[in-house]
């Protein structure tokens, strides 16, 4: 008698109308952003993620960095707003905020519902685990990290969120040199720093606008401008380098985060 041999199954083909055509979607996604086909890991996740939570990689709710899956700001907060979510309050704690360091810390409670007793979550943020990039902005970064704690708590949702990996800043430079991005003007044609900060905020507008990697995009410029440092680059370099990535992003984002995860150092990689 012969044995039952089951035929593979396409995580597609078990899931039915919306959703089915939105995992289509996130596959195509992500084989774009990857530039090959999913393991079997990350296609199951990717499967759980679509069919309990409806997040979508093209409206950039979920990410892919160094082989694993992580649910944006964007994706949790949408998700809050189709799960008719209550409520949700900040609130700092005093006690372990010095805003004299820019070291803040926040507490989070999301309402689900409407007798629920909230899910509280906890986000901290100082110099030493933000990007050069958004210093400056720790106290929002905070509340940022505490909403999405509390968020995933409160809706059971097990990998992390972006926003909350924070990054690797390396030396903390004293005030003025984290100025450094874009540099003064080389070619002396008199335009002062007004055009350099400009140019600066355009850039971390992009940053934010799309949720990218401050450090990654850093590295990326290096290359374009083709010098061996940043500051080494003319203020027309950073330039033309700001507005290539402004239209990439928003042309196709899933290939620039390809991208710029071809930066990444060696020692970021996470095994698959």
């Amino acid at each position: 008698m012969a044995k039952y041999q089951p035929r593979p199954c396409n995580v597609v083909q078990r899931e039915s109308g919306p959703k089915r055509q939105l995992l289509r979607q996130n596959i195509g996604a992500a084989k774009r952003a990857l530039g090959q086909a999913l393991v079997p890991r990350l296609s199951g996740q990717l499967k759980a993620l679509t069919r309990d939570f409806g997040f979508s990689i093209h409206a950039g709710e979920l990410q892919i960095i160094n082989a694993n899956w992580y649910v944006t700001h964007t994706g949790l907060i949408r998700l809050a707003r189709r799960k008719r979510c209550r409520g949700i309050h900040v609130e700092a704690v005093a006690s372990l905020c010095d805003s004299l360091a820019n070291r803040f810390v926040l507490k989070a409670t999301v309402y689900p519902s409407k007798n629920s007793a909230g899910f509280v979550g906890y986000g901290d943020a100082d110099p030493s685990n933000v990007s050069l990039m958004v210093r400056g902005a720790e106290m929002r970064i905070a509340e940022t990290r505490a909403v999405n704690r509390a968020l995933r708590k409160a809706y059971g949702i097990g990998i992390c969120s972006v926003e909350e990996i924070g990054s690797n800043p390396g030396p903390i430079p004293p005030a003025p040199e984290a100025q450094k991005f874009p540099p003064k003007s080389a070619t002396g044609n008199g335009s002062g720093n007004g055009a350099g900060h400009k140019v600066r905020d355009r850039l971390c507008q992009i940053i934010r606008q799309h949720k990218l990697d401050p450090e990654l995009v850093k590295a990326y410029a290096v290359d374009f401008c083709g010098t061996k440092a940043l500051k080494d680059a003319t203020r027309e370099q950073v330039e033309s380098f700001v507005q290539q990535l402004a239209e990439a992003a928003k042309k196709d984002r899933s290939a620039l985060l390809c991208q710029l995860n071809s930066y990444a150092p060696p020692s970021q990689e996470v095994a698959g």
